[in-house]
């Protein structure tokens, strides 16, 4: 150990390996790109050489880098740029204020988006935008919000641009509400799933691909900013293969892609995913590709018969008779060419039927050490989760309880909220799980979120989902981001923990993940993130460390400009107030003191933890 010289050292820190020979330390050192080593402060830094770069912690908490099990990054990277994010706002007055301003901002023929990651339960009025005050902010600026996978509300410019009017037929799968006159009103509802909602998306503008890169790697920045470093991507709804993965290709040839993506494939064509399936086999072969983004085989969606979309304001929506059938010839041409897959399922009856068929499968061709695994799971049963141990299959679970657990609860009550998904089972059973969120078009992309909802049990809105028996402690829900998701892209011996030889993919964090408050867990963001032993953030007092700091924004009246993401009081009004809570107070209670139009204009350096 003495003979080995580092490239990096960071010491004085309280080191959260998630290794079981140290799982804490306080000082690591990294060689190419590789965790290298592992100890107290004297220890690693008697390693240093004069290239070595050497950074004192302060006593901050470091964990592994987070692995988001189930995100839409290619995707949502391509209109990142395009989006005005309502992810964790805290009223509706003030998403309403940002609707106005960037209304003025955005130029024809270009919409305004708000795209999932919201949930009218985190606002102080605990209600929905109206059609009305929606119309009265843009009379003549399309603006589409949408709402979960259960709705969008369209103002009349909308309607205008996507040609809605009183002879539009409901399109398969959706209904279009309408006035007593039969003209749409401009709310569209997802009955029995989504695709009403993505394929009314689809007729926007798109950014052209100069800015589509540049969005790209603003959406990479900022999960950098919460300490993610990896994901699998879970393909989606108008994510055309290869078409729409140039961006990301182009950004991993030219050294630009700041978190490691595994991505599966996602089918297009209802009623011809076989063709699909059969036609990427000749193209690209699981695991093939590189540490930084490699392939994953199949899925969320493997025929479109077996899709359940959960959208809690409606009834669970039935599968049709042909599932099993479609489900089956896909299922099977993926088992004999070594194809892992996953299956978005959220109802127990849809995951009941599937499993049927892979058991079918699994007689006829035996699935072994294949790696599958559900989608979701949330009303799973006992029986059903002993069957997937059983194929050795495991199970990706993402916090969209915490953004519609009210409804939920609503339709199906408090005692079947206790248990959607049943986390607890899961773990007793040792079955695999990979935590994530499902972003961005339902819940948001913010990992903190979904590790207070693991630890708190607790909906964005503050609603009690689950009792003692179906939370975790904050240990086991790291676990479940970091190694748990690494197992579901078969990367466990590579990432997941700081161990020697593993990659050196870190998170400085702003806050002490397990000695916070419980609700101050979602508020975590990062001060450091180390992909690879290289800094791809930094904040605050490692500002300096960030490579990335100057990146422009496209284009010019991108709302990344002057909101950024997910909702960050740190852009708040420029004002005395002591604290980030007295601010935020007074914003709510429009008691602000120096609280303008827009409260991110002025900048704001006032908050003082």
């Amino acid at each position: 150990m003495d003979e080995l010289k580092l490239d990096l050292i960071l010491f004085n820190g309280k080191i959260t390996t998630l290794d079981k020979q140290k799982p804490e330390v306080t000082a690591i050192g990294i060689r190419d790109g590789l965790v290298a080593a592992l100890g107290a402060d004297d220890e690693v830094k008697k390693l240093a050489s004069d290239q070595t770069q050497v950074i004192n912690l302060n006593k901050k908490r470091v964990i592994p880098g987070l692995n988001d099990s189930h995100l839409h990054l290619i995707r949502g990277g391509l209109s990142y740029n395009m989006e005005l994010r309502w992810d964790g706002v805290p009223s509706l007055a003030l998403a309403l204020e940002m609707l106005k301003e960037q209304v003025l901002r955005t130029p024809p023929p270009q919409w305004v988006r708000v795209i999932g990651g919201w949930s009218e339960f985190q606002f102080a009025e605990k209600r929905m935008p109206t059609l009305q005050e929606i119309n009265a902010i843009a009379p003549e600026t399309p603006v589409f919000i949408l709402h979960l996978y259960g709705s969008a509300l369209l103002n009349a410019a909308a309607l205008r641009a996507v040609q809605y009017n009183k002879d539009t037929p409901n399109p398969i799968g959706g209904s279009v509400e309408r006035d007593k006159n039969g003209n749409p009103t401009g709310l569209l509802i997802a009955e029995p799933n989504a695709m009403i909602l993505y394929s009314t998306l689809a007729k926007g503008p798109k950014l052209p691909l100069v800015d589509q890169i540049n969005s790209t790697r603003h959406f990479m920045r900022e999960l950098n900013r919460f300490g993610l470093t990896s994901c699998i991507d879970a393909g989606g709804g108008f994510q055309n293969y290869p078409d729409d993965y140039q961006v990301i290709e182009d950004l991993h040839k030219n050294g630009q892609q700041t978190i490691r993506i595994a991505y599966n494939l996602f089918t297009q064509k209802p009623g011809k995913e076989l063709e699909d399936f059969q036609k990427w086999s000749k193209m690209v072969k699981p695991y093939s590709g590189d540490g930084m983004y490699r392939q994953n085989g199949a899925g969320e969606m493997l025929v479109f018969s077996a899709a359940d979309f959960e959208d809690f304001l409606y009834p669970r929506p039935d599968m049709p008779s042909n599932m099993e059938g479609d489900l089956k010839k896909v299922v099977r041409f993926l088992v004999e060419n070594r194809w892992p897959f996953r299956l978005h399922a959220t109802y127990n009856e849809t995951i009941n039927r599937a499993l049927g068929v892979f058991e079918e499968v699994n007689r006829e061709i035996p699935f072994n050490d294949l790696c599958w695994f559900f989608d979701h799971a949330e009303t799973v049963t006992d029986e059903n989760l002993q069957r997937i141990k059983a194929l050795n299959g495991g199970i990706s679970i993402q916090h969209r309880m915490a953004y519609q657990g009210e409804y939920f609860i609503q339709r199906y009550g408090e005692q079947a909220a206790k248990r959607s998904p049943p986390i607890r089972k899961m773990l007793d059973l040792d079955i695999p799980i990979g935590a994530g969120t499902d972003a961005t078009r339902v819940a948001s992309y913010n990992p903190w979120v979904s590790l207070y909802w693991l630890v708190a049990g607790k909906t964005v809105g503050g609603t009690v989902l689950y009792g003692a028996e179906n939370k975790l402690d904050r240990l086991e829900a790291l676990r479940l981001y970091t190694l748990g998701s690494a197992k579901l892209s078969r990367e466990e011996e590579m990432k997941g923990s700081l161990s020697i030889g593993k990659y050196a993919d870190l998170a400085v964090l702003s806050h002490d993940y397990f000695n916070v408050p419980e609700e101050s867990i979602k508020e975590i963001t990062s001060l450091i993130t180390i992909l690879g032993g290289k800094a791809v953030y930094g904040a605050d007092e490692f500002a300096s460390l960030d490579q990335n700091t100057n990146l422009p924004v496209s284009p010019s009246w991108s709302p990344v400009i002057h909101y950024g993401g997910y909702f960050n009081p740190d852009k708040h009004a420029n004002c005395a107030c002591q604290t980030k809570k007295d601010c935020l107070d007074g914003i709510l209670g429009n008691t602000h003191p120096k609280r303008p139009l827009n409260p991110w204009s002025y900048g704001c350096d006032c908050f003082a933890y």
